[in-house]
């Protein structure tokens, strides 16, 4: 994501189109000279990951992904775009499309309200979108309401994918919905108990445990006495059960307490 953001700074040529997805990921892989990589996205920026694990399938290590996109947006979405698209023209950076991309990407726990103050991250990302120039943001939501739908290549992802979704999130049922599209030997999916989009922002300790596991699979990290290499994202077999519960965690997860359940049953059989 932060090489995505570097090459996206670059573009500096204000008189031209914002450039499409497809641009972006190969734009990515040619920009920086990449050879083997692990992507990290949250929201479009998971979509153009994805879109760029699929055409660099060789290339991409692993996906993790918050609150990703796979569809072409729904006309629900596609509505709201073109009215924030309008105000963006129209009045620039105002209230309306601020309060907007807050609730896109933030929980209302975060966001406050009447009573409550609004916490520390939103405060920073409204000073953020201040500081943006509306033409950019105008460009980017013509963009992501251009997107096409990538669900059918999904099924070739070989790479291992953990992906994050708050439970609060507009995303929400489609990270689920792409997640039933991906190969399940090679996916997991956590989603994240009084959260928005950017679980990243809000709860980022909700994404330690579960990143330790996907990373164990590639040898980057191995805790003490931890002997047996995973073959699956997230499951492997001597993985305590009090780590995955909601109570230890915060965290619902799916598949992956199944996924362990399942080797444990498979354990006892033999």
């Amino acid at each position: 994501m932060y090489l995505m953001n570097l090459f996206l700074a670059s573009w500096k040529n204000q008189g031209t189109k914002f450039p499409s997805s497809e641009f972006v990921y190969d734009g990515i892989y040619v920009f920086f000279s990449l050879g083997a990589v692990m992507c990290m996205g949250v929201t479009a920026g998971a979509y153009i990951l994805t879109l760029f694990a699929l055409k660099y399938r060789e290339r991409v290590l692993g996906l993790i992904l918050i609150s990703p996109l796979c569809k072409a947006p729904s006309w629900s979405e596609w509505l709201y775009n073109k009215v924030v698209s309008n105000f963006l023209y129209f009045y620039g950076m105002c209230g309306f499309v601020k309060e907007y991309l807050l609730q896109r990407y933030f929980s209302q726990e975060v966001r406050g309200d009447a009573d409550v103050q609004e916490s520390d991250i939103v405060q920073a990302c409204r000073k953020l979108l201040d500081e943006r120039k509306s033409i950019n943001v105008l460009r980017f939501l013509q963009a992501i309401n251009g997107r096409p739908d990538i669900t059918e290549g999904l099924r070739r992802l070989k790479c291992r994918t953990l992906i994050f979704v708050g439970d609060d999130s507009p995303f929400h049922s489609e990270a689920l919905y792409m997640t039933s599209k991906l190969d399940r030997r090679y996916s997991a999916l956590v989603e994240v108990q009084s959260c928005g989009s950017m679980v990243t922002e809000e709860q980022p300790h909700a994404m330690l445990i579960p990143m330790e596991y996907f990373f164990m699979g590639y040898g980057l990290y191995r805790p003490y006495r931890f002997s047996e290499s995973p073959r699956s994202p997230l499951s492997p077999s001597c993985i305590s059960p009090e780590l995955l519960s909601p109570e230890s965690m915060g965290l619902k997860l799916k598949p992956i307490k199944t996924r362990v359940s399942l080797q444990t049953e498979k354990g006892r059989e033999r």
